[in-house]
């Protein structure tokens, strides 16, 4: 019992147990980033309206506290995107997997957060959504279309000081698949 207090208190010191994190969910409007929200706090499906106004959710998942942020997909709610980049220790960028119709519009916006000085660091999962859908894109095309063939790898990774984590999961939030091992991949990160 004692070591264990001991090494308890040796993690905490290392900020290894405890830690707090702010994560931005950013993605085009639709892709699923208010399911996801409503899902990791309630692990509940609801039908949302479109987000029009700027959101905060607290979450704790692991020994991970999360306050969360979903800004919104649509045009202007893209403009302010930029002024919660200052202090976000991650993103996660939602994908509609089955619209590829908006999936250039899509990768644009993501490429505008990878070049971001601010974010040339911070950790970025990129959520393939919706996967339960037929016409849903496949991982190995989604990662063409996007040009995220270059990750960092899904498995523990211990990375250079000056290399953004940056991987792909796909999921679908509605079946309740494939996020967990994005947020259990990210938290190593934080």
């Amino acid at each position: 019992m004692f070591v264990w207090k001991w090494f308890s208190g040796v993690l905490q010191s290392w900020g290894l147990m405890n830690k707090s994190a702010k994560i931005l969910l950013l993605g085009l409007d639709n892709a699923g980033k208010t399911t996801l929200l409503h899902m990791l706090r309630d692990n509940r499906l609801v039908q949302h309206k479109p987000t029009r106004n700027p959101t905060s959710e607290d979450l704790t998942m692991g020994n991970i506290n999360f306050r969360t942020y979903d800004l919104g997909g649509h045009r202007e709610a893209r403009r302010l995107w930029k002024d919660y980049f200052g202090s976000v220790d991650a993103i996660v960028y939602l994908v509609d997997a089955t619209d590829v119709q908006r999936a250039q519009e899509s990768k644009s916006e993501l490429s505008v957060l990878l070049t971001d000085a601010d974010l040339r660091h911070t950790p970025v999962v990129v959520l393939g959504n919706k996967i339960d859908v037929d016409t849903a894109m496949s991982e190995p095309h989604l990662r063409e279309v996007f040009g995220l063939q270059q990750t960092t790898g899904k498995g523990k990774t211990e990375l250079p000081d000056d290399m953004r984590p940056i991987e792909v999961f796909m999921c679908s939030i509605v079946k309740r698949e494939g996020y967990g091992d994005a947020f259990r991949w990210l938290s190593q990160f934080l």
